[in-house]
């Protein structure tokens, strides 16, 4: 691939922030270009080190901890590849941004970065979209962060009203009466151009609810939604932007008794406000859910079982049946002996007896590449209006820093497809015993220990390539097995 100048690459944990999202929401013709490396995929990350040089990118590696495996695994590989270019002088094009005290602040010290940005130890990850964790990726691309924040400044002065004028506690109290109703499923759809602002929403609302047995299940759908698939464990918060006429007939087309909210956005920089009316509001849904919506108690579970693996003191369970150059590991009780089944009676085993309020998480340890992906998007919108069931195709590891938390201890309501491939590309961390394809297949094990050993059904297919072939046929068995 060609070299490419101009851009900004962004090395960060999670999917949080302005950073995954608002560089998409608040694009500018002409900016610096902004990737978000939020997965430990050999071949995403060698893709993006090949259409990017060195002496044109700055790299900003964001961890409030500063431990976090995944922004340190890539900055290692990052700095690897700036210093065979540029030499002493490769740490200037490195920022971080980390709590004050950090492993990765002293890391950046020692290594000479340009930068270093301290975030507040007393916000949590999902609730420092607009810290410097957000603020500083957005404004290397261009963005006017005092526009940006004056939307959040009269968002946050709106936030101390009154419940009846509160735009926070209306969205809290909405969510609320959804859940008192069983509909425990909240379906995000939005406009393109603000599609990407459910990836934080998603996080936020799983992350901070998803606990002692309880939580808010959410649901990101393509727009305009598809009403075929809601059931009525389903709210549906419509974000659209003003002129979307598509959207603004969801209310009309969902099933009849389905609570749906619309927010219209006028100005693509009103999003500063929305980050601030969803954090007020998530805080007051754990207070009324009886949750304390600040932590994640439960997100270690995977990052502990991930590391015991890496370390060989934790054995990957064995696969249950091969078939051909597919292997098939999981917990669940088949018709047919482990010898004989088939990925069908897997995938239908997986699915069987799933009752109302039921959901499917996909969790795709693969290239967020479209052409690879596209038949499991496909696949999960179809079993969703077939079953009428919410599914969900979520990608590894983001998903562990995301809905990992409400997987594990929210509502016992999940069916888990965990799906690894085999032959990603090899590529070294300097510094770590370890490869990234090592890494990324052991993120997925620890995740697939965790959830059975929470009880929950899980189902792992592990393919023999990252392409669209293998993917293709786990997908159209997947919709087969499932829609009957």
């Amino acid at each position: 691939m060609g070299r490419v100048e101009g851009k900004v690459a962004i090395v960060t944990g999670a999917a949080s922030g302005l950073g995954a999202a608002d560089a998409r929401v608040l694009a500018r013709e002409g900016a610096p270009k902004l990737h978000v490396l939020d997965t430990t995929s050999p071949f995403t990350v060698l893709r993006c080190i090949e259409r990017l040089w060195p002496d044109g990118t700055v790299v900003v590696v964001s961890s409030k901890s500063g431990t976090t495996i995944e922004p340190l695994s890539l900055y290692a590989v990052f700095r690897e590849w700036a210093d065979g270019v540029l030499g002493d002088g490769a740490g200037q094009h490195f920022i971080a941004v980390t709590d004050p005290g950090s492993r990765l602040e002293q890391l950046a010290r020692d290594e000479g970065f340009a930068a270093i940005f301290p975030g507040r130890a007393n916000v949590g990850g999902r609730f420092s979209a607009l810290s410097a964790f957000g603020t500083v990726p957005a404004s290397l691309t261009g963005i006017d962060i005092g526009r940006l924040a004056a939307a959040a400044i009269a968002m946050e002065a709106d936030c101390a009203s009154p419940a009846a004028s509160n735009p926070a506690a209306q969205l809290a109290a909405w969510m609320a009466d959804g859940l008192a109703e069983g509909r425990d499923k909240l379906t995000f759809v939005a406009s393109k151009q603000l599609a990407p602002f459910g990836l934080w929403v998603e996080q936020l609302v799983a992350e901070s609810t998803g606990k002692d047995g309880v939580g808010v299940v959410p649901v990101l759908e393509a727009a305009p939604g598809d009403p075929r698939a809601w059931a009525e464990d389903r709210m549906v918060f419509v974000m659209r932007s003003t002129g979307d006429e598509e959207l603004a007939t969801v209310a009309t087309r969902a099933p009849k008794g389905t609570p749906v909210l619309t927010v219209d956005i006028a100005d693509p920089y009103d999003i500063g406000a929305e980050f601030v009316r969803w954090e007020y509001a998530v805080a007051l849904l754990g207070h009324l859910m009886g949750v304390n919506p600040f932590d994640q108690p439960n997100v270690a579970e995977a990052k502990e079982a991930t590391s015991a693996i890496l370390a060989g003191t934790l054995a990957v369970p064995e696969p249950t049946s091969r078939l051909g150059d597919i292997e098939i590991t999981t917990n669940v009780r088949m018709e047919t002996p482990s010898d004989n089944a088939s990925l069908a009676s897997a995938l239908d085993a997986l699915l069987d007896e799933a009752g109302p309020g039921d959901y499917l998480a996909v969790l795709a340890f693969l290239p967020e590449d479209r052409e690879i992906v596209e038949p499991l998007t496909d696949a999960v919108a179809s079993i969703a209006w077939g079953r009428r069931m919410a599914c969900m195709l979520e990608m590894g590891p983001r998903y562990l820093h995301s809905t990992g938390q409400l997987h594990k201890a929210g509502p016992p309501k999940g069916r888990f497809l965990i799906v690894t491939a085999r032959d990603e590309a090899e590529m070294a961390v300097p510094g770590a015993p370890y490869t990234l394809n090592a890494l990324i297949r052991a993120q997925a094990a620890g995740d697939y220990v965790t959830l059975v050993g929470r009880g929950l059904r899980v189902v792992r297919v592990d393919l023999p390539q990252p392409a669209h072939g293998p993917v293709r046929l786990l997908a159209e068995t997947l919709r087969g097995s499932a829609l009957g």
